[in-house]
């Protein structure tokens, strides 16, 4: 057969599926995600800094889509995004392993899988280097991990296999989204355990390295007044928000 027909052929399929994946969700269902009534108070309290609208429409989520939460903690965007893809979806919080072996999740991840709204919530135990589940290797939409990259730095994670996995579980064309504090200049990852931040331009470098291609800057978090040198300044830090693609 025909390379050239084949590899023809699939990109048609390919662009075919693209055309009837459905479109990202409205502002005005984003409006109802983040004003939901049965939302934690908690995570509203926290929607001030975090600007849950801004990201819900910076990642361009979709109804259905399978996505990964990496490093979920207590599970406030693990949340937001399984709202945003509907029970047609399937949203992963993603801890790691404790030295107990402790396979339960976070108290607070396990109060939000009692509702029953958020049943496709799942949550798994998994080392960074190999987060995603095996039954949707290769079949992953998104992937985000909010604020916690820096943390991989003094944790001692290999982040050029934890990102390699990632790139491998996405589908083609499937997002990578982090968020994370902004650092200094020539800073790299080296104050990752003192000022809890991270150099953008270090970040970028280190996930192009995995294959991906960076989209997208959100700034909806940025404050350039931050000179970027105490962890927990008197005034908002500057924060930044990149969408990777993986070709």
């Amino acid at each position: 057969m025909n390379k050239a027909w084949v590899a023809a052929f699939a990109a048609a399929l390919l662009a075919a599926a693209c055309a009837s994946a459905p479109p990202p969700i409205s502002n005005a269902q984003v409006a109802a995600i983040v004003n939901a009534p049965d939302r934690p108070a908690a995570d509203r309290a926290n929607d001030a800094r975090r600007k849950p609208a801004e990201l819900l429409a910076f990642i361009a989520v979709r109804p259905g889509m399978k996505a990964l939460d990496l490093s979920s903690a207590r599970g406030y965007t693990t949340e937001l995004i399984a709202r945003a893809v509907g029970p047609t979806g399937t949203v992963y919080g993603q801890g790691p392993v404790p030295s107990n072996g402790n396979t339960a999740p976070p108290p607070a991840f396990a109060e939000r899988m009692k509702n029953p709204q958020l049943a496709h919530m799942k949550f798994v135990r998994r080392p960074f280097e190999d987060p995603v589940p095996p039954e949707v290797r290769g079949q992953l939409d998104l992937v985000t991990i909010m604020f916690n990259y820096h943390d991989m730095g003094h944790a001692g994670v290999d982040r050029a296999k934890m990102n390699r996995a990632v790139f491998e579980g996405l589908k083609p064309g499937g997002m990578y989204v982090i968020a994370d504090h902004s650092g200094r200049s020539g800073t790299g990852i080296s104050e990752s355990g003192t000022l809890h931040r991270i150099e953008e331009a270090f970040l970028v470098k280190e996930v192009e390295a995995a294959g991906f291609k960076l989209a997208a800057h959100g700034d909806f978090l940025r404050n350039p007044q931050d000179p970027r040198d105490q962890e927990s300044p008197p005034f908002k830090k500057d924060e930044f928000v990149l969408k990777f693609v993986k070709p």
